[in-house]
C-alpha cells in the first residue's frame, strides 16, 4: 500500500476522472463491509442473550452451592472481559488490519462458548468455571469497539445517525433472537440427550452455547471473505485506510489530538456507563424477580422472560426506526434526554406498593421436607415438587409489597423504548464528536465504560436485591437516572459534532 507524505496535511482522495463503475464498485464494497460489521454485533448480541435468561437455573443446577450473589459475579464475568479487551482490540484496530482482532476475538467467543457447554464435567468448582467462561466470552466480545470504529470510519457525517441506528437494530435482533432462540431450546428439557463419545449433555442449558459458537465460525468466514478496509471522511469522500504504519497516524493527529472536545468525550463516556449499568440491572434481575414474585419454575422463567425480551426487541427496532427520524427532526441530543426520562418512568413503575405480598419459597420447603421424610426419597431438582416464591432468606420477602405482573410488563415496555434510544444516540454522539480521528482506541474506552457498568451492575443489583429487597435496588436506579439527565443538560451545548465544533459544518 502506498505511503502518505508525512508533510501532506489533505486527504489522499479519489482520482476526479475514475470512471462511475469504479466508485458505484468501491460504495459497494464499503457497504457490503459494513453490513458484515453489522452481522457481528447482531452474533455479539446473540451470543450474551442466548444464554441469560437460563443462566441463573443452569447454575443452581450444576453447583447447588451458588446464590443470587454469585448470580451477579457470574453475569458480571461477562462484561469485565469485554471491558479489558475492548482497548486492547481497539488499539490493535488502528496499526493492523481489522481483519486481524476481528478474527481472533470471534474464535476466542466460539471456544468460550464450547468451554460454558462443558462447565458441568468438572467434579468440584462448577460454579468458577461457568464464570471463567462467561469472562472469556465477553473477552471475545470486545471486538464490538473494532465494530463501531470500523462504521465510524466508513461513513459520513450524514450517512453516520443512520448506519449507527441499523447497528443498534442488529444489536436489538440480536437481543431478540438470543432469548427466542433459548426458549424454543428450552423444550429440550433440563436432561435433553447425551452424547457419550465426546461427554456432552446436550439439554435446554449447553444447546444455546453450542449454537453461538456455530454462529461464530459463520462471522470468521465472513470477515475473511467479505471485509475490506474503507475511509471516507466527513463529507462522504473516500480517503485512504490509516490503520497499517505510524506515518499515516501522524498526519491525522496533528489536526484532531488536540482539538477534539476532551470534556464532551469524558461526559459521553459516563452518560454510556449509565445508559448500560441501567439496562444490565434489568437484564440480570429479571429472572430472578420474577421466579420470587410471581412464584415461577426454573423452566418457566426462562421460557416466560425469553418471551417477554424477545417482544422488547422486536419493541427496540420499532424504537431504531423513529429514531432515524426523530434526530433529524430536532436533533440527537433532545432523543437522549427524551429516552433518559423514559427509562425513569420504566423503574419508577416497578416500585413495590400495595398490600398484596409474595409468596414465601419457606412454606413449599417445609411442605417438600414432610414428603421426603414420609416417602424417604430425595427431591430432584427439576421435580414437580420444586420450590417456588421469594426465598425464606431474603428477610424482604416478609415486608415487601410484591411487585404485580401488570406493573413489570408496563416497565419492560417503557424500558424498551428508552434504552435503545439512549444507546444509539450515544454511539452516534461519541462517533461525531470525535470527528476525523481514528477511533479505534476511543471506540474501545466506549466500550469499556459500557463493559465497567456491566460488569457492576450485576454485583451491585444482586446484593442490594438479595439483601434489601426490590424498593431499595430501584430507588437508586431511578436516582442514578436523574443524575445523568442533570449531567447530559449541565454539558448539552458541548455534545456536538467536531466539524460543527470547528465551523466546517452547519448543525
Amino acid at each position: 500500500m502506498s505511503q502518505l507524505d508525512p508533510d501532506d496535511t489533505t486527504p489522499l482522495l479519489r482520482d476526479d476522472e475514475s470512471s462511475d463503475g469504479s466508485v458505484e464498485e468501491d460504495s459497494s464494497s464499503r457497504w457490503r463491509s459494513i453490513r458484515v460489521m453489522y452481522f457481528t454485533m447482531f452474533l455479539s448480541s446473540v451470543g450474551f442473550t442466548i444464554v441469560i435468561t437460563s443462566l441463573w437455573p443452569y447454575l443452581q443446577k450444576i453447583d447447588s452451592s451458588a446464590d443470587a450473589s454469585f448470580l451477579g459475579w457470574v453475569v458480571a464475568a461477562y462484561s469485565l472481559g469485554q471491558m479489558v479487551a475492548s482497548p486492547i482490540f481497539g488499539w490493535w484496530s488502528n496499526h493492523r488490519p481489522r481483519r486481524e482482532p476481528l478474527v481472533c476475538s470471534i474464535f476466542i467467543n466460539l471456544s468460550a462458548n464450547i468451554y460454558y457447554a462443558y462447565v458441568y464435567l468438572p467434579k468440584t468448582n462448577n460454579k468458577f468455571h461457568m464464570l471463567m467462561s462467561r469472562a472469556f466470552v465477553g473477552f471475545g466480545a470486545g471486538n464490538v469497539a473494532v465494530v463501531r470504529s470500523y462504521v465510524a470510519g466508513a461513513t459520513s457525517l450524514k450517512e453516520r445517525t443512520n448506519a449507527m441506528a441499523n447497528m443498534s437494530a442488529c444489536q436489538a435482533l440480536g437481543f431478540i433472537l438470543g432469548p427466542a432462540l433459548q426458549a424454543g431450546l428450552s423444550f429440550i428439557g433440563e436432561q435433553g440427550v447425551t452424547v457419550e463419545f465426546i461427554h456432552l449433555r446436550l439439554n435446554m442449558y449447553t444447546s444455546p452455547a453450542l449454537l453461538a459458537a456455530a454462529l461464530g465460525i459463520i462471522n470468521i468466514m465472513l470477515v475473511l471473505w467479505v471485509l475490506k478496509e474503507h475511509r471516507v471522511d466527513d463529507h462522504g469522500r473516500c480517503v485512504q485506510a490509516i490503520n497499517y504504519t505510524s506515518e499515516d497516524r501522524a498526519e491525522i493527529s496533528e489536526e484532531t489530538e488536540e482539538t477534539i472536545d476532551q470534556v464532551a468525550v469524558v461526559t459521553s463516556n459516563v452518560l454510556f456507563f449509565v445508559v448500560m449499568f441501567i439496562f444490565a440491572v434489568f437484564e440480570t434481575i429479571a429472572t430472578p424477580l420474577t421466579m420470587d414474585m410471581f412464584a415461577w419454575t426454573r423452566k418457566e422463567a426462562v421460557l416466560y422472560n425469553g418471551i417477554i425480551i424477545c417482544c422488547i426487541g422486536c419493541e427496540s427496532i420499532l424504537v431504531f426506526l423513529v429514531v432515524k427520524m426523530a434526530s433529524q427532526r430536532v436533533g440527537d441530543r433532545p432523543v437522549f434526554l427524551a429516552g433518559l426520562a423514559i427509562i425513569f418512568a420504566g423503574f419508577f413503575i416497578l416500585l413495590p406498593w400495595g398490600n398484596h405480598f409474595p409468596k414465601i419459597q419457606w412454606a413449599d420447603v417445609k411442605n417438600n421436607s414432610l414428603i421426603s421424610m414420609m416417602s424417604g426419597a430425595t427431591i430432584a431438582p427439576n421435580s414437580s415438587l420444586e420450590p417456588t416464591g421469594c426465598p425464606y432468606e431474603q428477610t424482604w420477602c416478609q415486608y415487601t409489597p410484591a411487585i404485580h405482573l401488570a406493573q413489570y410488563i408496563s416497565s419492560d415496555f417503557l424500558i424498551g423504548v428508552g434504552y435503545p434510544a439512549c444507546n444509539v444516540m450515544s454511539y452516534t454522539l461519541y462517533s461525531k464528536i470525535l470527528g476525523p480521528k481514528p477511533q479505534g482506541v476511543y471506540m474501545g474506552w466506549l466500550t469499556a465504560s459500557g463493559s465497567g457498568a456491566r460488569t457492576l451492575a450485576p454485583i451491585f443489583v444482586s446484593h442490594v436485591y438479595t439483601i434489601l429487597g426490590p424498593r431499595w435496588a430501584f430507588s437508586l436506579i431511578c436516582a442514578l437516572v436523574v443524575g445523568a439527565i442533570v449531567l447530559l443538560s449541565s454539558v448539552y451545548h458541548r455534545l456536538i459534532a467536531f466539524s460543527v465544533r470547528h465551523g466546517r459544518t452547519v448543525e
